[in-house]
């Protein structure tokens, strides 16, 4: 619980963070990799180079000042934010480090209005929340009995082309022993050693179903453009890992792990990429639950671009209860509407549940994954459609983790 002394200078810094937020955070990773540059390897250059992960940070910063005693709201938030922090091996002793910078650029950053009192304050604000993440990150660690950083080595074992962007790529351990088991809806980290001499971690859903020795992961090549950097794993992997390589992973981690065994409804949505999750959760539902009444409601920008029909054609042959909604924004010349997709145009997720049998889909868990303006429209469209909050659950990929709370 935050201190009576420190609180009134953390309500008034709400006001000062969303004007100086990002000024302050971009002081902070310049100052912070300038001065220790091995954590690099630890987060995503990729975002830093197009400005989300410095915007992220201050959203993030700005939205736990705004909550910061309301542990029901950052309750979940903070169950993500542990789970991205295991996916990446991040310790106890990142947490000073952390907070060194970041108080340097508060400080920086604001000048004279940055007083003693309001930097002690931020103090300990940092180091309640550091200390609440650092002992649900130990306890995470010891459930699974891994250490923090701890890779393994797995073979590719097959690859498939999904359409123009998306490859599928099957792993199996190195030592031919089953890999562990996953919840549907878990990602893994996957390394890769770039020409500049660093290391990368990225995070690649699970897309096969649970119970088997092997995992498959689906990366999207990122080509970038004028004002987003190429993606250096996901093109590093397109590359790079073909039949035969070895790579090193971590373990699976990841709270978004829809409940299989549950008989009330469920509508999974995504958006282009972000099918690997549902599709995971899919074919796991298909093996053991198959009666269960699904939605599943996809939207990808042609055929060209939509990845995994063959895994949702599987899934129509065993699943009785299944319906499907496919939204193509742009089709082009051979997508056939009836049979390739059903909508032109962006998800009209409110007339898909209009069109529906009510019935079946009463008290029905809605899980949405995609890019972040895809799940904020269909989240807002849900709410319009009269579906309870608490019914919506995301999974986010980049470093948007806290944008529910802004």
């Amino acid at each position: 619980m935050l201190s009576a002394a420190s609180r009134p200078y953390i309500d008034a810094s709400v006001p000062v963070l969303r004007e100086h937020g990002l000024a302050i955070t971009t002081h902070f990773y310049r100052e912070m990799f300038a001065a220790r540059p091995e954590l690099k390897n630890l987060f995503n250059m990729g975002n830093q180079a197009n400005g989300s992960q410095q915007q992220s940070l201050a959203s993030a910063v700005f939205a736990y000042a705004a909550n910061v005693d309301r542990a029901d709201v950052l309750a979940p938030v903070v169950e993500r934010i542990v789970h991205k922090h295991v996916a990446v091996g991040l310790t106890s002793a990142h947490y000073p480090i952390v907070g060194k910078y970041l108080l340097e650029a508060i400080a920086a950053v604001l000048g004279d209005a940055a007083t003693p009192p309001l930097l002690a304050a931020w103090d300990e604000a940092y180091w309640l929340l550091a200390g609440e993440l650092i002992a649900a990150e130990a306890r995470l660690y010891d459930r699974h009995n891994v250490k923090a950083g701890e890779l393994q080595r797995v073979r590719v074992i097959a690859r498939e082309q999904e359409g123009d962007q998306v490859v599928s790529l099957t792993l199996a351990a190195d030592d031919g022993k089953p890999l562990r088991d996953f919840a549907p809806g878990q990602y893994i980290s996957v390394e890769a050693a770039l020409g500049d001499g660093h290391r990368q971690l990225r995070q690649y859903s699970l897309s096969g179903e649970r119970g088997l020795p092997t995992w498959r992961i689906s990366v999207k090549r990122e080509d970038g453009n004028a004002e987003t950097p190429a993606g250096a794993v996901s093109n590093w992997l397109h590359d790079n890992a073909q039949v035969d390589t070895t790579l090193h992973v971590s373990t699976p981690w990841g709270e978004f792990a829809p409940a299989i065994d549950d008989r009330r409804p469920i509508v999974l949505m995504s958006a282009g990429i972000g099918v690997t999750p549902m599709v995971s959760v899919l074919r796991t539902l298909a093996k053991e639950n198959p009666h269960r009444p699904v939605l599943f409601a996809h939207a990808a920008r042609h055929g060209r671009h939509h990845a995994h029909r063959g895994d949702l054609n599987w899934a129509r042959e065993r699943m009785p209860n299944l319906r499907t909604h496919i939204s193509y924004e742009a089709p082009q010349t051979g997508d056939v509407s009836g049979r390739d997709f059903d909508h032109a145009g962006t998800m009209p997720i409110e007339s898909v549940l209009k069109a529906e049998d009510t019935s079946a889909f009463n008290d029905a868990r809605f899980y949405l994954c995609g890019p972040l303006g895809f799940m904020q429209a269909q989240r807002h469209a849900l709410i319009n459609a009269g579906i309870p909050v608490g019914h919506i659950h995301r999974e986010v990929f980049g470093p948007d983790l806290l944008d529910d709370l802004l």
